[in-house]
């Protein structure tokens, strides 16, 4: 296994701020009640349409519009790289792993964020959906990003902090590890696939992922 993906939102870098207060944007801008921050952790991760849906947006598509009214200018910087992640990915391209993005945030937004915080230049490719909702499904995503390289699903591993991420790796029989340091909750990864392996901080994904077995 030498190629590895990595999902953005609660795996690279720390959202929160800009995704909720975002979200908030929307919800104020729709009349409906805004939201604590720390209650929205549930939406990091998730498409942001279902996510709307779930709050009781009538039109989630209209909310979804109103979202990125701010996000495009100001939420998507409103993130922060997690501690020792320049370290983390550096130690797996040394070790002659292939890094690629795949996340469930449209890649144009995507490909900003990771070159504002220079974590671009660890990534050969980066994926994500189209804005129009193309390939929001990430099992959908990643099958486009294996033809696209001409990559075999076997070879691959992807890295995620949600079960999207874990069901995503098994719809197109990739393997997956898990990070405990993103939002998904406590049991989650679990359930998704008990047979996902699991990471607890950057040294221990790069101890896993650099010798990991070919």
């Amino acid at each position: 296994m030498t190629t590895v993906f990595l999902d953005l939102d609660g795996t690279l870098t720390d959202p929160r701020a800009g995704i909720a207060a975002c979200i908030n944007h929307a919800l104020e801008r729709l009349g409906l009640p805004t939201r604590a921050p720390d209650s929205l952790d549930w939406a990091i991760g998730p498409a942001l349409i279902d996510s709307f849906a779930r709050l009781g947006a009538p039109d989630p598509q209209a909310a979804l519009v109103l979202y990125r009214e701010r996000y495009s200018t100001v939420g998507l910087l409103e993130n922060t790289p997690y501690d020792g992640i320049e370290t983390a990915l550096a130690a797996l391209r040394d070790a002659g792993r292939t890094l690629h993005l795949a996340t469930a945030k449209p890649h144009v937004y995507a490909r900003r964020i990771t070159a504002h915080f220079g974590l671009d230049r660890f990534l050969d490719q980066q994926f994500g959906p189209e804005l129009d909702g193309t390939r929001n499904d990430k099992g959908a995503l990643l099958a486009h990003a294996l033809q696209q390289l001409g990559l075999d699903a076997a070879d691959c591993l992807m890295v995620g902090d949600r079960h999207h991420d874990i069901d995503a790796a098994r719809a197109v029989g990739m393997r997956c590890i898990g990070v405990d340091w993103g939002y998904g909750p406590p049991t989650e990864l679990d359930q998704a696939d008990a047979r996902c392996a699991r990471v607890a901080d950057l040294p221990d994904i790069v101890a896993k992922l650099a010798p990991f077995p070919g």
